[in-house]
């Protein structure tokens, strides 16, 4: 037999193996233990949704291929909700085009508008997509570190401007922040938008969990901000508001010749997908305020269960504004190695959690931080919690 000596995945992706999350969640059904690793709710979203998307299998909607750039009416609803929300108008024709959730839309905005060489600033840490999707692209990653201070991660504005160089393309944003739980204020956004207006970047924004922003928090796309509606590619998606993160039903808004990009790269990724879960969301997207402010209560209720009893339990707790995960450091219990510890502990007391350096290029920048999820039911989470107390 003959084996193969050449190396069978390609260099940009050589550094990428089996995500942290494969692996977490794998050692949860392992040991039996309480998977507050990976963020997906262990609850389904709203009934009135579900059956939406019954009723577009029974009535033969979405069963075939649906069209390219998403059915008419989730693209009407998405341009609806911009325009509803933050006052945004986009056509839902040539401004908007539904994807395989965000990561699609992340793999497809990045492919389709960078080239070999490109930087791209990204505030680190991030969604451990961001990095595969810029290698697979052949641009080069610039991580600009958001860092605890005064009880929250914080955005260094200077270090931002630094890291733009002539070689720039885009900035990539993500706000509220995952995984740090923090949400970029107006002033800060709008100096970031200066900065792209002055070195003519483009930036593609990462805006899942909009809805899901706590004690007053506002959650301010930087499309609306002067200048940049014309140079950014919005993200979102249904999974994180409407608890439905199997349905994969994501969406891009921005103008014309932006969207018309993505759809060129995207027609060659999945080219469609979710066709009647895309019916049901249309609907969701009008559910009334009140589901929308039920849904930032419960969660708002469910951090602080959480973030009290890692107190408790001895961690420091960077309590988060937006997002459904809190990040706390181990060092006061005495560990200081995110890896080893979140290995440890589903034996050690029955509880998965993420180690925040995957999230990282500098490793030793997050190597004490750990993350978890409390996107679960609150009995689930008393449970964790009582188990994490053991720790100290």
């Amino acid at each position: 037999m003959t084996v193969m000596t050449r190396p069978l995945l390609n260099r940009r992706l050589a550094e990428f193996g089996t995500t942290i999350f494969a692996e977490m969640s794998a050692l949860a059904v392992r040991t039996g233990s309480i998977n507050l690793g990976q963020g997906f709710p262990d609850t389904d979203g709203p009934e009135e949704v579900r059956e939406a998307a019954v009723r577009a299998l029974r009535d033969g909607r979405g069963n075939q291929y649906p069209p390219g750039p998403g059915v008419p009416e989730l693209r009407l609803a998405v341009a609806e909700h911009q325009l509803k929300r933050y006052g945004l108008s986009f056509d839902p024709d040539t401004e908007v085009l539904v994807t395989a959730g965000a990561t699609e839309a992340i793999a497809a905005t990045l492919l389709a508008l960078l080239e070999p060489g490109d930087e791209v600033v990204a505030l680190e840490p991030y969604y451990d997509s961001y990095a595969a999707c810029i290698a697979m692209a052949g641009a080069t990653r610039v991580p600009v570190t958001l860092r605890p201070h005064d009880g929250a991660y914080r955005l260094d504005l200077d270090e931002l401007r630094a890291a733009v160089t002539d070689r720039t393309r885009l900035l990539l944003l993500n706000t509220p922040h995952n995984p740090t739980g923090t949400v970029l204020t107006r002033e800060e956004l709008t100096a970031i938008a200066e900065l792209a207006v002055e070195r003519d970047l483009l930036v593609v924004t990462d805006e899942v969990y909009e809805h899901l922003v706590f004690d007053g928090a506002a959650h301010v796309p930087i499309a609306t901000l002067p200048g940049m509606r014309e140079r950014t590619v919005t993200i979102s998606s249904a999974g994180k508001t409407f608890s439905f993160t199997g349905w994969k039903v994501g969406w891009i808004t921005a103008p014309p010749e932006l969207t018309s990009a993505v759809r060129s790269a995207k027609q060659f990724l999945t080219y469609v997908s979710s066709g009647p879960f895309q019916y049901a969301i249309a609907e969701a997207l009008r559910l009334p305020e009140t589901y929308f402010d039920g849904l930032r209560a419960d969660l708002g209720a469910k951090r602080d269960l959480l973030s009290d009893g890692l107190e408790q339990a001895g961690f420091t707790v960077y309590r988060p504004a937006g997002t459904y995960f809190v990040t706390t450091d181990i060092r006061p219990l005495g560990e200081t190695d995110g890896f080893a510890f979140c290995r440890a502990l589903p034996e050690r007391c029955g509880v998965v959690a993420i180690p925040n350096a995957v999230f990282y290029d500098h490793r030793e920048e997050g190597a004490p931080f750990v993350r978890f999820a409390f996107c679960k039911r609150a009995d689930v989470l008393e449970e964790a919690v009582g188990r994490l107390r053991g720790l100290r």
